[in-house]
């Protein structure tokens, strides 16, 4: 086996699959796997004790998953390792997680961790659809005539629409605290909703909170002009102003 395949999640068999889906990978014990592969794969609900920090699995659990999922074909891509199944009951369609997006599968990346393909997938109640000049907020590119899975609109004003990629990529920013509407700035409809339909809510602080705009709160220590003109010097600060 190459190392690059010895690298590969023992699930999805992906190993460049996109961390904001798929979570970190997960060493041990000669398992390697995704976060969310693990916590997707039905077989192992019953099995785990976990909390969104802390994932207890029984190894030989994990490797008897490993093998029945050897044994089913994920119903986008048709490859072998599809360890997902609808949670519909009945429904016996099976898909890697990298797979879900193209197979307009909803994956809720909070416990019990259902996930449903595209055909009993839980739909958006909202009656609006949007006009034919309505943009996503986040790209500024059109949403389309008409409510599809790609395009998601905020439950509480009902005019802010977004990509589902676009609204992904802002909660990974954002984070659990500051995830909200841009128009209308709802937090408590907003959220619940946008998880029910799929997107990943991490609980963590925004990534802009210490990284892109830290110099914002860093106080100026010298004058940087050209020439300086104060008598006290490029370091001379007033105690107070």
């Amino acid at each position: 086996m190459s190392a690059s395949m010895e690298q590969a999640c023992m699930l999805c068999r992906r190993e460049d699959a996109d961390p904001d889906i798929c979570g970190s990978t997960v060493e041990r014990n000669g398992i390697c796997a995704h976060e969310f592969c693990l916590r997707f794969a039905k077989r192992l609900c019953d099995q785990r004790s976990d909390t969104e920090a802390v994932m207890i699995f029984f190894v030989t659990d994990v490797r008897c998953m490993i093998e029945q999922a050897a044994q089913k074909h994920c119903f986008v891509c048709g490859e072998s390792g599809a360890s997902i199944t609808c949670w519909e009951m009945d429904c016996d369609r099976s898909f890697h997680l990298p797979c879900a997006v193209e197979g307009e599968c909803v994956t809720q990346f909070v416990a019990p961790y259902r996930a449903f393909c595209w055909e009993h997938r839980p739909q958006q109640a909202v009656e609006e659809t949007p006009e034919d000049n309505n943009i996503c907020l986040i790209c500024l590119d059109p949403v389309g005539d008409k409510k599809s899975y790609s395009t998601l609109v905020c439950p509480a004003c009902k005019h802010a629409w977004f990509h589902r990629g676009c609204l992904q990529g802002q909660a990974m920013s954002n984070g659990f605290t500051c995830f909200q509407c841009l128009i209308c700035r709802d937090k408590d409809v907003f959220r619940p909703e946008m998880c029910t339909l799929g997107i990943r809510i991490p609980l963590s602080l925004p990534s802009w909170d210490s990284q892109a705009f830290a110099e914002l709160n860093a106080r100026h220590s010298r004058c940087d002009a050209w020439e300086c003109f104060c008598l006290g010097g490029r370091e001379q600060v007033e105690e107070e102003g």
